[in-house]
């Protein structure tokens, strides 16, 4: 139907996607790479809530940057929250789910630990850097047991979420191995190139 979102072989009707997916699935890096192919926005959720030295900001002050962040016509988000999901899922018309088995997220997550070890080892004995790297590798350790909750979690919870009433507006993909997204991505963008997304709106806008 006219209007209606197919992402599973198109983009030209995916105008707000969002990619969910467990820890170290690889939404960001996915996300990043989509929005730069298409000509839009990138917006990691997980930026509007770490501040320096990864520190957090306030909820109230989350959902404000969420809502601001969103508010555009077009672009590409990723992050699970639930704190921001009824200001993020209401505005999306497409949901990318990276639905991995648990082995990839863990497998990638020890490699992003690896290398913060090899960082930190090459830093100096500051006290401030040091901490800081530290902090890091806390929070890897921490993505590894979210990623362990998470496995089985949102198998139950997003086909559950999908299937409200609130939620039928969007075009659902469900990806289960990077291989799968890797032939995915391929193929909407030889159906849509990057070039003919662009044109097609700035003449759009002309009319």
């Amino acid at each position: 139907m006219p209007g209606i979102p197919d992402p599973a072989n198109a983009l030209r009707r995916s105008h707000r996607i969002l990619i969910l997916g467990r820890t170290g699935t690889g939404k960001t890096t996915l996300a990043r790479k989509l929005a730069a192919c298409i000509d839009v926005p990138h917006i990691e959720l997980d930026a509007l809530y770490f501040g320096p030295a990864f520190t957090t900001v306030p909820l109230a002050v989350l959902r404000e940057r969420t809502s601001a962040a969103l508010s555009g016509d077009r672009w590409v988000t990723d992050g699970n929250k639930a704190a921001v999901r009824d200001l993020v899922w209401p505005r999306a018309d497409t949901v990318i789910w990276l639905d991995y088995p648990l082995r990839v997220s863990l497998w990638r997550l020890g490699k992003r630990a690896i290398r913060r070890t090899s960082v930190l080892k090459s830093e100096t004995a500051n006290a401030e850097i040091k901490g800081g790297f530290i902090k890091k590798l806390f929070l890897g350790a921490r993505g590894v047991l979210t990623a362990l909750r998470s496995h089985r979690g949102q198998r139950r919870l997003y086909p559950k979420l999908f299937a409200e009433p609130q939620n039928q507006h969007l075009a659902i993909v469900r990806l289960r191995s990077p291989r799968a997204t890797d032939r995915w991505l391929e193929h909407v963008l030889v159906v849509e190139p990057p070039a003919v997304t662009r044109l097609s709106r700035r003449s759009s806008g002309r009319q």
